[in-house]
């Protein structure tokens, strides 16, 4: 790995804070996903602040929403999954927010404001990450209007910023 000048080691106690955070977030043990001793550097560009972890993007920061990137699987394997129908997924990979007529399947039952990826019917391809604006027993019976809030998406900034790492 290229040093940087732009990231920064978080000191012990910093880094600590962050996993837990973090793994509290999406409901595991730190230990599980980062191994015992992860090295974590953060970096801020574009508003978002990026978490390395052992050199890798997987962790990011936007609005002060704490989300795990689409190349972080072992923590998006974690979270409960809306899939979205084929013709919801070019808007959601453009960045717009869930609708209620999009959503063909909800995976797991979460609460509102969990963190959920969601998925397109066929394949079941990751293509974004979001924020539950209701918990899973109200969207199935919504009907209209936004129900997940889109923060991370195949198209975004946060992606394309992933990409050249």
């Amino acid at each position: 790995m290229s040093k940087n000048p732009g990231r920064q080691f978080l000191r012990e106690k910093q880094a600590k804070s962050l996993l837990l955070e973090f793994s509290k977030k999406i409901g595991c043990v730190p230990e599980k996903i980062f191994g015992p001793e992860p090295r974590i550097e953060v970096v801020e560009t574009q508003g978002t602040e990026f978490f390395f972890v052992n050199g890798k993007p997987l962790i990011a920061r936007l609005s002060g929403t704490l989300f795990p990137t689409l190349i972080f699987s072992e923590a998006l394997s974690l979270l409960p999954q809306i899939v979205v129908d084929m013709g919801a997924v070019p808007h959601v990979c453009n960045g717009a927010d869930i609708m209620a007529p999009g959503v063909s399947k909800i995976t797991r039952e979460f609460k509102e404001n969990d963190l959920l990826l969601i998925v397109d019917e066929h394949h079941g391809k990751s293509l974004a990450v979001g924020i539950a604006l209701f918990d899973s027993r109200s969207i199935r019976k919504i009907k209209h209007g936004k129900v997940v809030r889109n923060v991370h998406c195949i198209s975004d900034k946060i992606w394309s910023i992933i990409k050249k790492q």
